[in-house]
């Protein structure tokens, strides 16, 4: 009897374990790799013609696409000759996206002589047939499917958390880590969010991004990704650019444009085209999911828009300074409406500051610098400001005293007999289509006649239930209005007693400062409108009740 050679294989061993693998503890105990590990290595004990040579685990790796770095390794091993058999658990466990795994399957495994072994799939390329190909190609499609339809229930009880204000991010944002109970909510870190609340201080104080960055990383403060780090996350990011990261003007600038920090989460900006495809793109606006109050904010929503108005304005400061001034991005030109921008000089010794229109200096584009002294600008603008909130306190103390008085008093008295009169114009032309329509019946006009007229009247009817409609919201804004304290009176009225013109005092108060020819200043106050709407509504209470007007 003649003995025929049995051919050796060397055999890798891959075994792949995913999050869309473990949707119920028993199957994730199924699934699990040591499982997997034991029911290969258990079935090759009795095949002495298979020779284990390496175990490749691609633990936490989808199965829907093949970019796993133990599965790239074997495919090295593949391609040098080091390897000519697979054995799997099952195809899933190879790979679930159909097109791809039959590829690997029957283009590069049979190119180079590859035996595949897909244990509970009963599948052995080296015996298989024309039934046991289709057997292939169906596991493969129903291993596909099965990754679609997760993908499509993961998505939608993704975007559901989203809607509720659950947190789904990996990471949370610095100045909050994942409560304890609940790891779909945030919850403040106290350290970190000590850190977030200074940065947002200082850049209220005038202090630049690359300022707050400095003194930051001199102070020691561990930046975002150290600190992460130093609590045992294993944090990466596309930012990191050397062993250990600094504070950078570009990571404060992202935590103070960061709604998060009032309580706001906006989730859903970035997202995947599908499970076949590991590209990020970023979403339409529209499709962000925001939701407020989704958990404690760490500043109040008066710091956040004060900051972002800051960072709007024209605050470039040189190298050397860290702290912008009082007055940066305010002051323009009353002519051209150009930037007026700070400069100096020196003279005996003594530096001295001024502002300059910009265009004039540049290219003569305005017909005179208008330049104007700091210290004379600030004192004066101090001086401005101070008379314009005295002026605001005393439009409170007299909107006070309106508050006490019946409606039918001030102003409303006049919208709602505006609205009476409109009620009493829609009654007449209800009275005149009836009356019309009583007419055609009679025989006293013709129906094309009555048609005609009808039409005018239902013009006029909707015109005036739009003009009441219009009426009631004026009344019921006047009556939210005059019911509760205006925010932004208690604001200036914060800084009645200012001695000294900071940054926060004049971001919060001032839109714009224009200087004119001969150092004339005209400065535009925020909440004008307001203010002035309020005063000639307190002029025309004091009138209708003749007293003078304060």
């Amino acid at each position: 009897m003649i003995n025929q050679k049995v051919q050796q294989y060397n055999a890798a061993v891959y075994l792949r374990l995913s999050k869309e693998d473990m949707d119920s503890a028993q199957k994730a105990e199924s699934n699990s790799i040591v499982n997997q590990k034991q029911l290969i290595l258990g079935f090759l004990q009795d095949k002495p013609d298979i020779k284990v040579v390496s175990i490749r685990i691609d633990d936490g790796y989808t199965g829907t696409n093949f970019d796993r770095p133990q599965f790239q390794l074997m495919m090295d091993d593949i391609k040098a000759g080091l390897i000519n058999c697979v054995v799997v658990k099952d195809l899933s466990r190879f790979g679930r996206e159909y097109i791809n795994a039959g590829k690997y399957i029957d283009r590069l495994f049979f190119y180079n002589g590859v035996r595949l072994i897909a244990i509970n799939d009963g599948i052995d390329t080296i015996t298989r047939t024309q039934s046991d190909e289709l057997n292939i190609t169906l596991k493969n499609l129903i291993n596909d499917s099965y990754c679609r339809d997760m993908s499509i229930k993961v998505r939608s009880h993704l975007q559901v958390k989203r809607k509720n204000g659950e947190y789904i991010g990996a990471f949370t944002p610095f100045g909050y880590r994942k409560a304890e109970n609940d790891h779909n909510q945030l919850e403040i870190d106290d350290y970190a969010a000590s850190v977030v609340e200074d940065i947002f201080r200082w850049k209220l104080e005038g202090m630049s991004q690359d300022g707050i960055a400095k003194r930051l990383t001199a102070d020691g403060v561990l930046s975002p990704m150290e600190y992460k780090k130093s609590q045992g996350e294993r944090f990466k990011t596309g930012f990191e650019t050397g062993k250990q990261t600094q504070w950078t003007s570009v990571a404060v600038r992202r935590i103070l444009t960061n709604p998060v920090y009032i309580g706001t989460l906006i989730q859903g900006i970035r997202t995947k085209p599908n499970y076949k495809i590991n590209t990020v793109i970023v979403n339409d606006e529209d499709k962000w999911v925001k939701v407020e109050n989704a958990h404690k904010p760490i500043v109040s929503e008066r710091i956040f828009n004060l900051v972002q108005r800051l960072l709007l304005l024209d605050t470039r400061t040189s190298p050397k300074e860290r702290v912008v001034h009082p007055l940066a991005g305010l002051v323009i030109c009353g002519d051209c409406k150009g930037p007026m921008v700070k400069t100096s000089t020196s003279s005996g010794g003594k530096k001295y500051c001024y502002y300059i229109c910009d265009t004039n200096k540049k290219h003569k584009g305005c017909t005179s610098s208008h330049r104007i002294s700091e210290s004379d600008l600030e004192q004066t603008v101090l001086l401005l400001l101070r008379e314009h909130i005295r002026m605001v306190c005393e439009l409170d103390s007299c909107l006070e005293v309106i508050r006490k008085v019946p409606f039918q008093k001030i102003k409303l008295k006049k919208v709602q007999e505006r609205q009476l009169k409109i009620e009493e114009e829609l009654e007449r032309y209800r009275r005149l289509k009836l009356s019309l329509y009583e007419d055609m019946k009679d025989g006293l006009i013709s129906k094309e006649d009555y048609m005609d007229i009808k039409a005018q009247y239902d013009e006029r009817i909707a015109s005036q239930k739009q003009a009441y409609d219009q009426a009631q919201k004026e009344i019921d804004m006047y009556l939210d209005d005059n019911s509760k304290p205006h925010q932004w009176i208690q604001d200036f009225m914060e800084h009645r007693n200012i001695t000294e013109l900071t940054r926060m005092v004049a971001v919060e108060c001032i839109d714009e400062i224009a200087i004119y020819e001969d150092r004339k200043i005209e400065v535009s106050f925020t909440h004008w409108q307001d203010y002035s709407a309020l005063s000639e509504q307190v002029r025309e209470y004091y009138q209708e009740n003749h007293k003078e007007v304060v």
